[in-house]
């Protein structure tokens, strides 16, 4: 690889890189594509097309940022939003990362600082006592309440994105009686093989679920509504079922907040982090491909941190 082209000239091997190192997906691929010609149009724009790698600078990339932040969008013809300026700053670093690794000097990848919007609001997590409550609503004298109830204590025992949930099949499992817990490989964003892990809890519950299903299907989560068909791919859940089901029981069990299974990946995520699990394996347990993806937890363990402190230092004399 010729280590002396100008920015622009590196888009090829930097997909290269992408698929055969990274195994992005081509939709990845594509989305890395769209943001990174942004930039690169705006080399062009502002006459720095012949840039290469080691000149790149902090103030070329605060030049590039104050561009987006001003940028209108020929569709909505409004400024874009924060969200999506930091999609093509993402893009940016992504592209100093594979510098990086192939020893081409450039700007350090975390140089790039995101935007941050004023209105972000904090992502909404549940209490143990919240979750108890909610975990416990479902009723276990039916099997529609049986498969509610194993299906919640999945959401919060592997913290599954929902249309993960939703593709599990019975086979993946092959609970027994004396099966205590679990763990089954899913394929997660990008095609992205991870590990998840069942509770005991869960565990039980899906064992009670599962001896109550008579039908053959397929799919571990099934709904019962009337007319469905005995096709396994028809009686699955979908991902809007799923959301569903949440939603019902978080108003039976009177929670103040208005929970989604997102809501239950986010409080799996947090109480790892409260049990003094570390950010980075709590990448894996979420399947993140990113560790800034998973920074967004770390308001939790702050606000913790700064509790604890107060409470050891409050009073204290010396």
């Amino acid at each position: 690889m010729d280590k002396n082209k100008t920015i622009i000239k590196y888009l090829i091997d930097f997909l290269d890189y992408c698929e055969i190192e990274k195994g992005l997906s081509s939709k990845t691929q594509e989305n890395y594509t769209r943001f990174l010609r942004k930039f690169f149009n705006w080399l062009r724009e502002t006459k720095q097309e012949g840039l290469k790698p080691a000149s790149l600078t902090p103030e070329t990339v605060w030049q590039y940022k104050v561009y987006l932040s001003r940028h209108i969008d020929p569709r909505s013809r409004k400024t874009l939003k924060k969200t999506t300026q930091n999609y093509y700053l993402i893009a940016l670093r992504s592209l100093l990362s594979f510098f990086v690794e192939k020893d081409i000097t450039s700007l350090p990848p975390s140089k790039i600082k995101l935007a941050k919007d004023k209105g972000d609001k904090e992502i909404k997590f549940l209490k143990l006592e919240q979750l108890s409550r909610l975990l416990s609503s479902p009723s276990d004298k039916t099997v529609i309440g049986l498969r509610d109830r194993s299906l919640l204590e999945t959401l919060f025992s592997t913290g599954l994105r929902v249309a993960e949930l939703a593709a599990l099949d019975r086979d993946q499992l092959r609970i027994k009686d004396e099966t205590k817990d679990l763990e089954i490989s899913v394929v997660g964003k990008g095609s992205k093989i991870r590990t998840v892990y069942f509770s005991g809890r869960a565990v039980k519950a899906l064992r009670i679920y599962l001896n109550e299903r008579k039908d053959m299907d397929d799919a571990l989560f099934i709904n019962y509504r009337r007319g469905a068909t005995k096709n396994g791919l028809e009686r699955r859940l979908s991902v809007k079922s799923i959301e569903d089901i949440v939603k019902k029981y978080v108003l039976i069990a009177g929670l103040p907040v208005m929970a989604t299974p997102h809501t239950l990946r986010h409080s799996f995520a947090t109480d790892l982090l409260n049990q003094g699990v570390d950010l980075r394996t709590v990448q894996e347990f979420l399947g993140h491909s990113n560790i800034a993806t998973t920074q967004i937890y770390t308001h939790v363990t702050n606000k913790q941190l700064r509790d604890i402190h107060r409470k050891v230092h409050e009073g204290r004399e010396f």
